[in-house]
């Protein structure tokens, strides 16, 4: 047995909405929208991850997703754009990731990251 794939689940009474969010910060595609459940992808790389923890790192809060960048200051940009200003950082961290944390309309805490090196 192999998993092929872990999706998060977001509840939102608005979900069209709350996809526009990411859609419009993350750049994402809307690949099935039934109403009461949208669904978004993007190209990636990276295959299944899972992760646990006790604290976001630097005593920060755990956020309810990280999702990982190319452009930390466009994606930065972009929120900000939507009117979305950082809660966290943007900040150099010691475990080499550039990150902030910004609420998305619903108020899921996210940690939007980009690799250092």
């Amino acid at each position: 047995m192999a998993v092929r794939r872990i999706v998060t689940n977001l509840p939102s009474a608005t979900p069209g909405a709350l996809a526009e969010f990411y859609r419009s910060v993350f750049g994402l595609d809307t690949a099935m929208d039934m109403g009461w459940i949208v669904t978004l992808s993007g190209a990636s790389e990276q295959g299944v991850q899972l992760t646990m923890a006790s604290e976001g790192g630097s005593g920060t809060p755990l956020p309810a997703l990280s999702i990982e960048v190319d452009d930390l200051d466009d994606t930065l940009a972009r929120a900000r754009a939507s009117g979305i200003e950082p809660e966290y950082g943007p900040v150099d961290e010691p475990w080499g990731v550039r990150r902030f944390f910004i609420r998305d309309p619903d108020g899921t805490l996210v940690n939007v990251l980009a690799h250092t090196s």
